[in-house]
């Protein structure tokens, strides 16, 4: 038996995934699992026991660089088609992905019923707006009659991420908390004054030490909330320049708390079974609250316009389910 398991895209969605994949590979011990992802993102699976090889998928690969293997959409498809796959789960939404599984000639498709992909698909799974995207995951699994034996998250480090945070982590402090106040989308972010104001807070009245691992581009508004928080007893540590996304890994899991907006580090940091707390605006917490651990899920409070104004989430609100995370 030859699966292919199709997860593209984004980092939190990723992560999501393991629980899936571990039924799976308890359904197919003596299977080849591959899992075509997104080639940043599928790092986060680089030591998951699940599955035999990742195929990172270069949509659109770089000009004046050698051609990936897997690349662009036909290129991929023949990819595929000449691994000869039995089966596929399709765990992105999207009728180009069911396409890709149709024309890499794989037999056997199962995929969420949306934008049309009934027709390419043999089963066509309903995609709930109010289960978290684990169900919805699993229930690819149940549609297709394999048994669902657990749902916990979890997630690994190596001996070479480890390697990189440990020398720098800093041991003569209790606690650690880790920040994420950046994300890809802007309408999901908090006033950086405010994650300032935060900052300040867990620093000088709770005695923590504040932690930063986004994209290195994210360097710059890590140093203006430091700006925006005036002295500090200790100063924050910013690792984005210093780690790549399994170093997150080891550093995640140091963590005491993680606080931020929705993005994918929260889904790091619960895979490890971190207390989270998390702001969110336009995005459901219903389906994206972290997975598999403690965590407390503030809103913003919707305006006139059916919008949710980050700026509707207090500082007092954020500082209060942190107490509550380390409490429960």
């Amino acid at each position: 038996m030859r699966i292919l398991v199709i997860r593209y895209r984004y980092l939190g969605d990723t992560v999501l995934a393991i629980p899936f994949l571990r039924n799976l590979r308890a359904a197919f011990p003596q299977a080849t699992i591959d899992v075509l992802v997104e080639p940043r993102a599928g790092a986060v699976l680089a030591a998951c026991p699940y599955i035999n090889e990742l195929i990172p998928w270069h949509r659109r690969p770089a000009k004046n660089a050698p051609t990936p293997p897997c690349s662009g959409f036909i290129g991929a498809a023949r990819f595929l088609r000449a691994r000869r796959y039995d089966r596929v789960y399709v765990l992105r939404r999207a009728i180009s992905t069911a396409i890709l599984a149709t024309l890499a000639g794989i037999p056997h498709r199962v995929g969420f019923r949306v934008q049309g992909s009934s027709l390419l698909l043999h089963r066509a799974v309903p995609y709930p707006e109010s289960k978290h995207e684990v169900e919805c995951f699993l229930d690819l699994l149940r549609a297709d009659n394999v048994p669902v034996l657990d749902t916990h998250n979890e997630n690994w480090t190596t001996s070479a991420a480890e390697a990189a945070v440990e020398p720098s982590f800093p041991r003569d402090i209790a606690r650690h908390v880790f920040l994420a106040p950046i994300s890809t989308n802007p309408a999901k972010d908090w006033p950086l004054d405010r994650m300032a104001e935060l900052v300040r807070w867990l620093v000088n009245v709770r005695g923590c030490a504040v932690h930063f691992c986004g994209a290195p581009r994210d360097t710059d508004a890590h140093a203006e909330i430091v700006r925006l928080a005036g002295p500090l007893q200790r100063t924050p540590l910013d690792w984005s320049k210093q780690l790549d996304l399994p170093g997150a890994l080891a550093l995640l899991r140091r963590m005491d708390v993680a606080i931020g907006i929705d993005t994918g580090q929260l889904h790091l940091a619960a895979s490890f079974q971190i207390p989270v707390v998390g702001l969110y605006g336009f995005q459901s917490p219903a389906r994206w609250h972290p997975w598999g651990t403690r965590y407390v899920a503030l809103r913003a409070k919707p305006d006139a316009r059916g919008g949710f104004p980050m700026s509707t989430i207090e500082v007092a609100e954020v500082c209060a389910a942190f107490d509550e995370v380390l409490a429960t």
